[in-house]
């Protein structure tokens, strides 16, 4: 009987191992695959939901933001041990700090490595003086560690192209791309939008500023003058970072009726379902957003910005607009665009679910990893 190889999937917080790479780890097993999950913290809930596709999670201790040298240098060192323990074949990080870690500790192994590049973040985006020196500190630390790696699989070209001109890879580097995490189809059912008098708006993020909550409720508050019937929504978890939202600020425009805060929410899909446009003005240095994906697949039209991996899920007036960042005016227009054009909602809507059938299917994007993975063991 041949030996399973054995991959460890490292990732930053629990609730994404399931979130956004469920059908990953689901496919691995599938093929034939055993897999580890290493994150920090599991609940008790998500702790059972890997066990449940099969897969055995392994807790360790990880800041995920800011820098600590001791305890960053322990994370390292608990890695280590965990793929030595469990005799590890090849090691598959992502986001910023379990790609450089996971990476670090494999190359102490000698346990191959595919990271995945899932967007550069805060810190390459933040414009304080702390953000910048963050930045170059991560861009030494990610020259450090991911320079063995077999293969870099980036999201997008941009995060590829940066990384390139700044020499943190070099050409030499094997490097893969696949358009995001991936939705899957089943999941995000589609459902044809019809048009009404009351359009109505979502968008679903973190609640920081980078992600451009605060130009979508001043142009909330626009609209909502001059279009009474349309409606604002948010969804989003309270936020600890830097750059948060202020809860009371979005609490204070709900009950002016200007907006409709639903704060933190699992069921995106029904949500999706009963609203008509989503809107992502991000100008944060994205991978290429799950909630977009999840909005294609739905049947929603795009508002989005032109930016980095944004752009990605949208073909412009086709599916949706493409925006300038940080900018209310262009935001503005295409939304007051679908309120006095609601028919257009429908079909750019269905475009959407075509594109996301084209593109963005989970089975696509997990077979192409999956080959990946089985060129490097083979």
């Amino acid at each position: 009987m041949i030996d399973k190889k054995r991959i460890l999937i490292i990732a930053s917080h629990h609730v994404s191992l399931i979130r956004f790479r469920g059908d990953f780890i689901k496919s691995l097993i599938d093929n034939g695959f055993d897999v580890f999950t290493a994150a920090p913290e599991y609940s008790e809930t998500y702790h059972q939901k890997i066990i449940d596709l099969g897969a055995t999670p392994i807790a360790f201790n990880l800041q995920r933001t800011g820098l600590n040298p001791m305890k960053d240098f322990k994370s390292i060192q608990v890695l280590k041990s965990i793929m030595k323990d469990n005799k590890i074949d090849l090691v598959f990080p992502y986001t910023v700090k379990p790609v450089i870690y996971g990476s670090i500790a494999a190359n102490m192994s000698k346990t191959p490595v595919i990271s995945l590049i899932t967007g550069l973040g805060y810190t390459f985006t933040g414009l304080t003086a702390k953000a910048r020196l963050l930045q170059r500190f991560n861009e030494i630390l990610y020259k450090l560690s991911i320079r063995k790696n077999k293969v870099i699989v980036f999201q997008n070209k941009d995060d590829y192209q940066l990384l390139l001109d700044r020499k943190v890879i070099s050409k030499k580097q094997r490097v893969e791309f696949v358009s995001g995490s991936g939705v899957n189809l089943n999941e995000f059912k589609f459902i044809e939008k019809n048009a009404s008098d009351k359009v109505s708006f979502l968008l679903v993020a973190r609640l920081i500023k980078e992600k451009g909550i605060a130009l979508y409720m001043d142009a909330a508050k626009i609209l909502k003058k001059k279009y009474p019937n349309s409606e604002f929504h948010i969804i989003g978890a309270a936020e600890t970072s830097p750059s948060a939202i202020s809860e009371d600020e979005l609490n204070d425009l709900h009950a002016k009726g200007i907006i409709t805060f639903h704060g933190k929410q699992r069921n995106i899909d029904e949500h999706l379902n009963m609203r008509d446009i989503f809107v992502l003005p991000s100008y944060y240095r994205e991978g290429l957003p799950r909630t977009t994906l999840e909005a294609c697949a739905c049947g929603n039209p795009i508002i989005t910005t032109d930016s980095v991996g944004c752009r990605e899920s949208v073909i412009e007036g086709i599916n949706g607009f493409l925006i300038e960042p940080q900018n209310l005016d262009a935001l503005v227009k295409p939304m007051e665009y679908f309120i006095t054009n609601p028919n257009k909602i429908k079909e750019m809507g269905i475009n959407s679910r075509k594109y996301a059938e084209e593109r963005f299917d989970v089975d696509i994007i997990n077979k192409d990893l999956l080959g990946i993975i089985n060129n490097v063991l083979n």
